[in-house]
């Protein structure tokens, strides 16, 4: 089992948890550039509350492991053509940029930070959970959400390629008929297994008595970004909207999700997986205010997030038209109630 000391000590154990960057936001915002994508030393330094002399010290010692993870220093045209397509106004020779990946490999450099330790204390139960939890027991709501998913990826691959291979397989044998059908059944034991856990883990997840179980949000919650996009777009397909598309990567102008209602208004969603204990500022709405009405032409805006709003950002959500999906209302519409605004 991962340990935070083999952590610490292993670039093989650290390269090995590189995709679980979901644990940067259930610690605190990481703001990112305007691609969407990448943070600079500066950035790093403010997320860990550290000097910049802290995080260049670890790249001098690290580089070949944070270049491994992402890490890049752009100069000459390269970082020419990078503030043109980001936007960055400045006079800078060289700009070091951190991917989320990079983000994370430091957090698991820096000994003596307290926000790289609970980084890390994240990371760890995420990968105990992930590699050690029983599927026979019940499990936690964000564990059921993960097995969930697995199971379904291996039924798909079972039912849609394993199986026809063996049908295949049989068809043309004749030496070894008897084989292949004893394996096919086999297969079609585990994929039956399967199809019945998934089902138990989606009772495990469902609403009882019209009330969402804690389930719903903690699914959410073990979510990465775009994952919790796909979320909201199921979610407006649920209730009829068409034409949802997610837009995705850093050139999405601002909106996440582009859809029609029943009734053919345009819709745009801005989406935001915060960890819980985190706010929706007036800052992030004021960022949003332009997109649906300049950009996009839209009728209907949705800023969905999985932590709370501000009063402060729930009053200029009001004010200019958008309609602010809060943890607790994410809660009630992933549960089967209605947005209002949608109907």
């Amino acid at each position: 089992m991962i340990n935070e000391t083999a952590l610490l000590e292993s670039p093989t154990l650290r390269g090995s948890v590189l995709d679980r960057t979901d644990v940067l936001d259930r610690v605190k915002a990481l703001s990112l550039l305007p691609d969407g994508m990448h943070v600079t030393t500066a950035m790093v330094a403010s997320y860990f509350d550290v000097g910049l002399e802290a995080i260049k010290s670890l790249v001098k010692d690290h580089r070949i492991e944070l270049e491994a993870s992402g890490y890049r220093l752009l100069t000459g045209e390269e970082l020419r053509s990078f503030k043109n397509l980001s936007g960055i106004q400045s006079r800078t020779r060289s700009l070091a940029l951190f991917p989320r990946r990079a983000v994370l490999n430091i957090a698991m450099l820096l000994r003596d930070r307290e926000v790289a330790r609970q980084v890390r204390v994240y990371l760890l139960d995420m990968e105990y959970l992930a590699r050690t939890q029983p599927v026979e027991n019940p499990a936690p709501a964000h564990t059921a959400s993960l097995d969930a998913r697995i199971d379904q990826r291996i039924t798909h691959i079972l039912g849609r390629t394993v199986v026809p291979l063996f049908n295949a397989l049989i068809e043309t044998s004749g030496e070894h008929r008897r084989e292949l059908t004893a394996l096919r059944a086999g297969v079609q034991r585990i994929e039956k297994r399967l199809q019945q856990h998934h089902t138990r883990l989606q009772r495990l997840e469902a609403p009882r008595e019209g009330r969402p179980l804690a389930g719903v949000m903690a699914a959410m919650d073990a979510m990465n970004g775009r994952e919790f996009e796909e979320h909201v777009a199921e979610l407006l397909r649920r209730d009829g909207c068409t034409n949802v598309v997610v837009q995705g990567g850093g050139r999405d102008r601002g909106i996440d999700i582009t859809a029609l209602t029943a009734d053919g208004r345009r819709i745009v969603v801005q989406c935001k997986r915060f960890a819980p204990h985190l706010s929706i500022t007036s800052p992030e709405i004021q960022k949003f205010l332009g997109a649906p009405k300049v950009l996009h032409d839209s009728e209907v805006a949705l800023f969905a997030a999985t932590c709370p709003f501000t009063r402060d950002a729930l009053n200029i959500a009001a004010e200019s038209g958008i309609t602010a999906v809060p943890r607790g209302l994410l809660e009630e519409w992933s549960a089967g109630a209605a947005l209002t605004v949608l109907a």
